[in-house]
């Protein structure tokens, strides 16, 4: 099985299914093992599903504060970004954005 970010899990739908799982575990429902198995599955499902069914595009202009990259990873910290989408302007005092390479699912 190909190996994929884990970072997704950092989001507001990753965190709730880790307090679901969480819950799960402790009222004895499911083993620790499980719940492994459904984070990793979520890991692949959540990236095939932003790779294929996202289409959206965004403009921004912003000051890079600070970058770095690490294993294909790269952070950017933004200060005073304005993104542009097709209806939308937003503004904001400060952003960090973490990209990665893409993976094509079930490519190692």
């Amino acid at each position: 099985m190909a190996q994929y970010y884990e970072h997704y899990r950092k989001s507001s739908i990753g965190l709730a299914l880790i307090d679901s799982l969480d819950e799960l575990i402790q009222s004895g429902h499911i083993n620790p093992q499980l719940a492994m198995r459904v984070l990793a599955q979520f890991d692949t499902s959540i990236a095939e599903a932003l790779s294929t069914r996202v289409r959206n595009r965004a403009n921004f202009k912003a000051h890079l504060d600070n970058y770095r990259s690490l294993d294909d990873v790269w952070t950017f910290v933004l200060s005073n970004p304005t993104f542009r989408f097709e209806q939308d302007t937003v503004k904001a005092d400060k952003v960090k954005i973490v990209a990665c390479k893409a993976r094509v699912p079930g490519e190692a």
